[in-house]
């Protein structure tokens, strides 16, 4: 792990048998956009969909992606989707898939995705879907994108009650990450990604942690340097649990959800868009370690560890001001609540996380309450 970090690796491997890819981080990475789909594949055609945002001539990375395929002898068709969760709906999709249609799109063509985790998962889904399956290639823009949701090949849609409820496992032939991209986020969509920056080292790798708090200054200045080694690590680790539980079902995905019991109660209440969802998870993550502490799994010194760097990477560790008994009502409708069950990913060390099942209401509400829940 010394050696990544040392030396910032500018490709990441998910070893999936036939399923597998590369994640190639480097700076300039959008230029070549083009030279990497022809590497891979022999499409003549790419379905661009990006976020609507990154068209405004000031971003510029719409059109520069646009420009790289098409050096590439590729025909381009661009989708520009409006920016927000609003946009992964079932009328969304059907609006891409009609273009696709009117665009001649054949399993011979390939979906690049650029954006955000909204693009990524709507226009994977699409991918995934149409024809019953085209080629499909990421590109995310966003820091929270690029740690985590452009990484293990889940697709999907909300419907009007239920978030991601629609979807589907679809893997991409490949990923270009390009730090660059993030030197127009605002700050709190930079930050909200930090926080799952942050996640991976609690959970699987103490002496990243280590690394983090020693380079606070350089994540927080958007160091370029510092950004690819970070991207590279979280990547590598998430990987290594995709491809060890690609589809969910021996659980050991689970420990990427540390904190989110908490923050997805948090996101509930407060209503969708009121907190960004990183945010909500570096409050969760707060509760969780003082849940951890109160189980006697941890002691005080990692919850305030902890804490501490989320504090100076800008980012929340206090619940703003919300009613206990919805906060309570929300983690029960929760998804990972089983036969009215509470459970948690919890630390026991820093770099190590267990789920743990049957905690008790009456210490989950003290923990709201000592973590600024009145």
């Amino acid at each position: 792990m010394a050696s990544e970090l040392a030396s910032g690796p500018d490709k990441v491997s998910v070893d999936l048998g036939p399923r597998s890819y590369d994640i190639r981080i480097a700076a300039g990475e959008l230029s070549r956009l083009g030279s990497r789909l022809n590497e891979l594949l022999p499409a003549k055609h790419a379905v661009l969909i990006a976020d609507a945002a990154l068209a405004d001539p000031s971003i510029g990375f719409a059109e520069s992606a646009a420009a790289s395929v098409a050096e590439g002898g590729l025909r381009v068709t661009r989708i520009d989707v409006p920016s927000g969760e609003t946009s992964k709906s079932p009328a969304e999709l059907e609006r891409i898939w009609e273009v696709m249609l009117d665009a001649g799109t054949d399993r011979k063509s390939v979906v690049v995705a650029l954006g955000g985790g909204v693009i990524g998962d709507l226009a994977g889904f699409a991918a995934a879907s149409y024809t019953r399956g085209v080629p499909f290639y990421q590109v995310p823009t966003t820091l929270l994108s690029q740690v985590d949701s452009s990484v293990g090949g889940k697709t999907g849609i909300n419907l009007s009650r239920s978030k991601n409820m629609v979807g589907a496992f679809w893997q991409p032939i490949g990923v270009s990450i390009d730090p660059d991209t993030l030197r127009t986020l605002a700050d709190r969509e930079y930050g909200s990604g930090l926080a799952e920056v942050v996640k991976y080292g609690v959970i699987l790798d103490a002496a990243f942690f280590d690394w983090l708090d020693s380079n606070a200054d350089g994540l927080n200045g958007r160091d370029g340097n510092v950004l690819v080694r970070t991207i590279a690590r979280c990547c590598r680790l998430k990987a290594d649990v995709v491809e060890q539980d690609e589809r969910e079902t021996t659980g050991l995905r689970a420990v990427l959800n540390y904190g989110h019991t908490f923050a997805h109660a948090i996101e509930a209440v407060a209503g969708y868009g009121q907190l960004l969802h990183g945010e909500a998870v570096s409050i969760g993550m707060a509760c969780a370690a003082e849940l951890s502490v109160r189980l006697g799994r941890v002691d005080a010194s990692f919850l305030s560890r902890q804490n501490r760097l989320l504090e100076a990477l800008s980012l929340p560790i206090r619940v703003p001001p919300m009613d206990l008994d919805s906060l309570m009502e929300a983690m029960r409708r929760d998804k990972k609540t089983e036969h009215g069950k509470l459970r948690f990913v919890l630390p026991t060390r820093m770099g190590h996380v267990e789920l743990v099942d049957g905690v008790a209401e009456r210490l989950v509400a003290d923990v709201w309450r000592a973590c600024g829940v009145e």
